[in-house]
């Protein structure tokens, strides 16, 4: 490989959520975190040369997003996802939660109802309620093994005061990266009972070899007026902490009354944010291309050593996401109990599947965007933990 993705870098001391503030979540010290959905690895040097830059000109005034940050990500949408999107459908947001945020505001009503699919992304129901909307729950279902959406569930949980769906494309945690008939299924029930679509596809970029992302509103024109998709380069590589999203509005009503809610709730661009994503989207592609091989090896060494060591720890398929997902009903453990052992005794710290709602028992999301020898020790920790003879 080109780029290297088994160096292991401290970040211990750099304001880490995921490394720095063990005690104060946990109480506890020295365990291993792959909890958090950021990267282990380094950006890509294309995208520091880029930061670097910026930052040496020394000055960080008020910015906006010039012509060729948007021309770089429309590029990289049809590279990569062979989805044409012109210039006049993009609008920047802080974040693709903060482009959530706005949508609800922009597009509902308080009392509204929101369907979201648990297990699903723990903020949108934060969004939710705290905006003084309705959750409107559509579960997903487990059919052989794979999780599906209830899509005649969908068709009866749709009330006359449901105005909205988040989608969660590819789906985290559960790893799927959704089919087109089942995106096409899915907009023409929401586009028949008036529910607008929302998705967050920040993961849109990390989907696994032999599967294939497809955009909600490239499934059909109709798909893409009554959607909004909410894109990134923050997940892909690892700049979360730069900010700054896309938010694609097809219909121009929706957008003008969205960009009205996103001016009063929100200021200028991230200067350093604004360069990183534009040298991400125009010379980032063999780096990712090669962190998704390597994302792979990772899941395979996941696989493998639990069907040999831990073969009662299910793990679900993953398409889409560097997020597994295990499940660990098998032991016959409550949740709490599992928590426990998992932090005190294998001394790991995962996000427990409750987390993400209905359908999350006993299940556990691991992050396997982390250096291949960091991931073994979190195994090796396992095993010593939860191994037959201990079990």
């Amino acid at each position: 490989m080109a780029y290297d993705f088994d160096t292991v870098v401290d970040r211990h001391g750099t304001a880490s959520v995921k490394w720095d503030y063990e005690e104060k979540f946990t109480g506890l010290t020295g365990l291993l975190p792959l909890w958090v959905a950021d990267m282990d690895f380094r950006a890509p040097p294309e995208i520091m040369d880029a930061i670097r830059q910026r930052v040496e000109h020394g000055i960080f005034g008020y910015v906006r997003e010039p012509d060729s940050f948007y021309l770089a990500a429309a590029a990289w949408l049809q590279r990569r996802h062979a989805w044409t999107v012109p210039r006049d459908w993009m609008v920047t947001s802080p974040g693709v939660l903060p482009g959530l945020a706005a949508a609800i505001q922009a597009f509902t009503q308080p009392g509204d109802g929101i369907v979201i699919q648990p297990p699903v992304y723990h903020p949108f129901p934060i969004r939710v309620t705290s905006s003084g909307r309705r959750i409107v729950e559509n579960p997903l279902v487990l059919r052989d093994g794979a999780w599906q959406m209830d899509l005649e569930g969908l068709e009866r949980v749709i009330d006359s005061g449901t105005r909205m769906l988040i989608l969660c494309s590819p789906h985290n945690p559960v790893g799927r990266v959704w089919e087109r008939q089942t995106l096409s299924r899915l907009a023409a029930i929401c586009r028949a009972r008036g529910v607008l679509v929302v998705s967050d596809e920040i993961h849109n970029d990390l989907v696994m070899p032999g599967n294939r992302h497809t955009p909600i509103a490239a499934v059909s024109e109709e798909s893409a007026a009554n959607s909004v998709t909410l894109v990134a380069a923050t997940k892909t590589f690892n700049l979360a902490g730069l900010g700054g999203s896309i938010s694609i509005i097809a219909d121009k009503d929706l957008r003008t009354r969205f960009e009205a809610v996103q001016h009063s709730l929100f200021g200028v661009a991230n200067a350093v944010g604004v360069a990183a994503a534009e040298a991400a989207w125009r010379r980032g592609e063999a780096w990712l291309d090669e962190l998704l091989v390597y994302i792979r090896g990772n899941d395979d060494l996941l696989r493998s050593f639990l069907a040999e060591h831990l073969p009662a720890i299910r793990v679900f398929p993953l398409e889409g996401t560097y997020l597994a997902l295990l499940d660990f009903g098998g032991l016959g453990l409550s949740d709490a109990v599992l928590k426990e052992r998992l932090l005190k005794e294998a001394r790991v710290w995962f996000d427990e599947g409750t987390k993400f709602g209905r359908g999350g028992q006993g299940l556990q999301r691991l992050n396997l965007a982390c250096p291949r020898s960091v991931l073994a020790d979190a195994l090796r920790r396992l095993e010593k933990a939860f191994a037959p003879k201990n079990a």
